[in-house]
Formats: C-alpha cells, structure tokens, sequence
C-alpha cells in the first residue's frame, strides 16, 4: 500500500512537470484584423458540449450570426431564425472547410469523453480548424483550454493537480499541450482561455481573469455560462490576443 502510494506521488509529480511550458505568445507581427462590428458571423466547434451550449445561446442572445459544426444535429436542440446547424466533424477537413466559409471568427469548446487512452482528437481537430481558418481568411480564434497545464501548471489546486489530472485527464492534457502549440504557431488572432474546475452552476455575470488566476492550494471553480460569457466577449476585446488567460469565480 505504501508502495503504490508512493509510486503514485512520483507519477504525478513527474506528469506536473512534464505539462510545465513556457506562456504561449503571438508569433506574427501583423496588425490585429477588426473588420466587424458588435454583430458577428461565428462558427462554434464543439456546440452540443456543456460549454458549447451555452457559446451557442449566449451568442444567440447577443445578435450574433451562429453556425454550429456538430456531428449529432438532434443533439444541439437549439433553434433560431440566426442559428445555422452543420452536421461535419473536426477530424474532416472537408467539413470544416464548408463550415468556415464567410466568418468572421471561431469559437472552440471542442471536447471529447476518450479520457483513458491516448489520442490526439483535440489538437488534430484543432490543426484542421486552424487550416481551414487560414484557407477562407477567417482572423479570429477563441479557444477553450483549461487551468492546470503551461505556463499554469499547479494552478488547479492540490486537489485538481494531484488527483484529477493524474488520474483522470493525463491523455488529454497532454494532447491540449498539442493544441495550443499549434494555436501559439498559427497566424491568426487568438485567445487561449483557461478556466479553472468546470461546474453547472448559474451564471454569476462576473469572473475573475489573467495571466495568474488560480490557486495551488485551492481548486478554484467557474461556471460554464460564465466561461461561455468571457469567450464570446474575447471577440470585441483585444486586450488578451496572443496569450492564454485563465478564468476562475
């Protein structure tokens, strides 16, 4: 018992490390594109997620034009006179690519439940997005990462960075490294949101955002309807371009 303990404490002190990077930054010196307004053409990846959800209504609710790429139309169960749905998925480019045409930006909360085995979905579907992006002239990225790894590791708390992560999310931690490397080296506009522990809870209408949000004691939380609130103003708002900022209640 003491054995396995102690084995565990090593892997997880050595998982924490390795999820250790330097903050992502803005490689490109082009000027930040604003060509629009409040209003905006948005395609939202990951929509039928929890967070994907509420990207969609909340984006809905502003006056935003809204495509949604899922593979499971039926599940979205959204509808709206400014809502356009797309059946595709992010490992197909081609689908992507159709999705994509005419926007002005991306939203991404893309997500899977392949926890317990490697894969690279996230950063894969994410290269895809990115591609796509570039190819149809689309500026304008929001991603959706989490606390806990970068340039943030430990700052889920001891609960999140010793139990959670290692026992739970490893696979997909590592592959969300991959993903905002890939975002880091692109050539578009982007903002890496992190939120601390993810909850269901009603929106607060405020949170709490930068470059050192979090704890490496405490697990901090954050609801999703507010993450959703945070990304979509990241559309109007150039202060945190070329940077990933983490979020927490």
């Amino acid at each position: 018992m003491k054995l396995s303990l102690l084995l565990f404490i090593l892997y997880a002190l050595v998982l924490t490390v390795a999820l250790i990077r330097k903050a992502p930054r803005r490689k490109t010196a082009n000027p930040i594109t604003r060509g629009w307004g409040n209003r905006i053409r948005i395609l939202i990846i990951g929509a039928t997620g929890s967070t994907g959800r509420q990207l969609v209504r909340q984006a809905l609710e502003i006056g935003h034009e809204v495509t949604a790429l899922v593979r499971t139309p039926t599940k979205l169960q959204i509808e709206h006179p400014n809502l356009r749905v797309i059946k595709g998925n992010v490992l197909d480019y081609s689908s992507i690519e159709s999705a994509m045409q005419r926007q002005n930006a991306v939203v991404c909360a893309l997500g899977h439940k392949r926890w317990f085995y490697p894969n690279q979905i996230l950063s894969e579907g994410t290269r895809n997005v990115l591609r796509a992006m570039e190819a149809c002239g689309v500026p304008r990225l929001v991603c959706e990462s989490s606390l806990g790894l970068g340039n943030s590791t430990g700052r889920l708390g001891l609960l999140g960075t010793f139990v959670f992560v290692p026992l739970i999310l490893p696979f997909i931690f590592s592959d969300k490294i991959r993903q905002e490397k890939l975002i880091e080296e692109s050539g578009v506009d982007w903002v890496i949101v992190r939120p601390a522990m993810l909850t269901n809870s009603a929106a607060r209408g405020k949170c709490r955002h930068g470059r050192n949000v979090g704890n490496f004691i405490v697990t901090r939380r954050i609801s999703r309807a507010d993450v959703a609130d945070f990304m979509l103003k990241q559309l109007t708002d150039d202060r945190y371009i070329g940077s990933a900022v983490g979020v927490c209640s």
